[in-house]
């Protein structure tokens, strides 16, 4: 396990994952969601984040998280040796966006980017979990099944899982 890559939902616990996964296996972590937006909230030019990701693509060992542009997704997919792929009911993923914005109102979330409203982030998160049944579906993860072959894969289906898998990988 050298270049990991971790995604789902908004709200699916990937950062808090990633985090404790990186620190426990000493991989470097980069996460999308810092790696999209400048210190004021602003995004950053697709020129610049296509450059800064290719650049951690090319690095021996990595875990990258989160979705960032499709097209990046799909060549994170095609670099990692291992995809974790966090998959929870979706009534579960809007209880931890809620949570997250309630405690992101007294301390900023981990993973969250400098200068970004958690109010703001909050309304996109459940805007794109409206959105994410067009494409975190059935067809994905037949796609995603296609292409592990020569991959690690692992799909996480609740939080317990989740936590059995933050066991397995750092044992």
């Amino acid at each position: 396990m050298k270049k990991v890559a971790v995604f789902g939902k908004p709200g699916s616990g990937k950062s808090t994952f990633s985090k404790y996964l990186a620190k426990q296996v000493g991989l470097p972590l980069h996460q999308l969601d810092i790696m999209v937006f400048n210190q004021d909230g602003s995004q950053v030019s697709r020129t610049q984040f296509d450059d800064n990701h290719d650049k951690i693509l090319q690095q021996s060992s990595w875990i990258l998280e989160g979705l960032g542009p499709l097209g990046s997704f799909k060549q994170r997919l095609a670099h990692a040796d291992t995809l974790i792929y966090i998959d929870l009911p979706y009534w579960l993923s809007y209880w931890l966006v809620t949570k997250r914005a309630i405690k992101g109102l007294i301390k900023t979330p981990e993973g969250w980017p400098q200068g970004c409203s958690i109010i703001q982030g909050t309304r996109q998160s459940y805007h794109y979990l409206k959105l994410s049944r067009q494409f975190w579906n059935d067809e994905f993860e037949q796609n995603l099944k296609n292409i592990a072959n020569d991959k690690q894969l692992y799909i996480v289906r609740s939080l317990s899982e989740l936590k059995s898998l933050q066991r397995q990988l750092v044992s």
